[in-house]
């Protein structure tokens, strides 16, 4: 591909990463409750999510799930069922998070349980497949060679990862993560229920 083609999947792929939504919510919740690192294992298990589908996309075998309806489906309740569950469960915690006058607070969120909602909310979510399919369907044609469309596939997952590790690593500097702390019920709120507002969206589609 010329340089102009892979400035334009970059801007792309930037531009999707940086879109708010559900996995800026995930990764402010798990930096919220836990700490800068439970948000940083929350932004890579869930580029790691999002590099399963762009590598798959690149591979060819995502065909099988966006042109599979029912199995599309499936997957997409799924999703918005956990979703739900993720809101439901920030709303709950926002009234338990209670910091002392230095802003620490004790967490009952695990390192495992932060990597396993970053990962489900980007697997969970086959719209993501149709996503990347469109994508490259802009820039892939017949003499593109498998190396070069797992480059793509390399650059979208690097662009989701290094953003989500970015808002991690501000929102939980300890300049800043004390202070959201004091308005924890707030912000868990505010992102559980986005989070239960895009299930819901998702389900009535």
């Amino acid at each position: 591909m010329s340089a102009s083609s892979w400035l334009s999947l970059l801007a792309v792929c930037v531009l999707g990463a940086i879109s708010p939504g559900p996995s800026l919510a995930a990764v402010m919740k798990s930096t919220l409750q836990g700490s800068r690192h439970h948000g940083l294992v929350t932004a890579l298990a869930h580029a790691a999510g999002i590099g399963i589908y762009a590598f798959l996309v690149a591979a060819g075998i995502a065909v099988v799930i966006t042109r599979t309806p029912w199995l599309f489906k499936l997957m997409t309740w799924l999703g918005a069922a956990y979703l739900i569950w993720l809101g439901y469960k920030a709303i709950s915690a926002s009234g338990t998070l209670i910091g002392d006058a230095s802003g620490q607070q004790a967490s009952s969120l695990s390192l495992r349980q932060a990597a396993l909602d970053g990962f489900l909310i980007s697997f969970l979510n086959p719209k993501i497949a149709v996503f990347f399919l469109a994508l490259f369907s802009q820039f892939v044609n017949a003499e593109t060679t498998l190396t070069t469309q797992l480059l793509m596939a390399l650059m979208a997952t690097l662009c989701d990862g290094l953003w989500y590790c970015l808002i991690a690593g501000v929102a939980g500097h300890a300049s800043i993560l004390p202070t959201l702390r004091k308005r924890a019920k707030l912000i868990s709120g505010l992102c559980g229920g986005l989070l239960i507002l895009v299930a819901l969206r998702i389900l009535m589609i």
